[in-house]
Parts: structure tokens; sequence; C-alpha cells
């Protein structure tokens, strides 16, 4: 399978605007409807079906602000422990959820009504080759977003 060609306006202010805004409005939905609305991710190549990539609402601390900051995030639940891919959907720079966690590794993770209390760090490389392929079948989009970054997409370890 060939990698589709990056997005033209990807890494444009205006797609980092309408990125923020869909997530607010995604968050919003969520913790209204516990997630039943905003808890599945239907873009990209998994839309439909039973196996569509369930979404979580990771809190962060924002670095500079010291308020919380909520982000509707992808993830992998093994246990209790959730691993969750800075992508954003392979643009050129860093997530601000990812430079907030790495100033201040202690966040929640909010999986529909159950919230968890983790503490992040990034993959090292040996569980980086064990994930992305987990990661890619459960969306496989990663690895178009891959392709497309000027940056190594970090993977995120959050453990209780």
């Amino acid at each position: 399978m060939t990698t589709p060609e990056k997005p033209k306006a990807l890494d444009s202010p205006i797609t980092g605007t309408i990125i923020k805004w869909m997530s607010r409005a995604n968050t919003a939905a969520y913790k209204v409807t516990g997630g039943r609305i905003g808890g599945k991710w239907r873009m990209g190549t998994k839309r439909f079906g039973d196996d569509v990539p369930d979404v979580g609402i990771l809190t962060t601390i924002g670095r500079k602000t010291g308020e919380p900051r909520e982000t509707p995030l992808l993830f992998l639940r093994e246990g209790d422990r959730v691993i969750l891919v800075a992508s954003q959907g392979g643009r050129s720079g860093h997530p601000m959820w990812y430079l907030n966690l790495r100033a201040n590794p202690k966040v929640t993770f909010r999986i529909r009504n159950e919230v968890l209390a983790l503490r992040s760090r990034d993959a090292t490389e040996a569980e980086r080759a064990d994930y992305w392929p987990k990661l890619d079948a459960m969306y496989p989009d990663f690895a178009n977003y891959r392709a497309w970054a000027d940056r190594e997409i970090a993977i995120i370890i959050c453990d209780p």
C-alpha cells in the first residue's frame, strides 16, 4: 500500500485552529454523554464496523498556564496501562498536550466514565518496536502520519 500525499494545508495555522475547536467540541460531547457521543473515531481508514478505535480524554496541566487541558485521543489499553500517540495527524510539530506532559508527567485519562490517574513517559525504542504494529492495526492511518511528519512521532506510555 502506498502512502497518500501529505495534505497541502496540514501544517497551516488554520488547520491547527480547526483541530483545536473540533477537539473542544468532541471533549464537551464526550463528557456530557459519558463517551456515547465522541467516544469512537469514525475518520480515516477505519470508519465503519465494530473495530472503530475508541477515544478517551487526556487531561494534562498546561506548562505555561498551570491550568488543566483536556484533549480527546485514540488510545490502546493494556490492563491499567494506556498507550497514546502524539501524531497530531502527521503535522510537523508536536501537539501541545505532548509538550505539557513532558513538563509535568502526571495526567489523568478518562475512558467513558472511568478516570485513571497516571504517570506518562516516552516509550523506549524496544517499546516503540513492540507497539507500532499494535497501534497500526488499531488505526492504520498512523503509518501515513509517520511518513508525513518531519519529526519522530512519540508513543507515550501511561502507567498508574
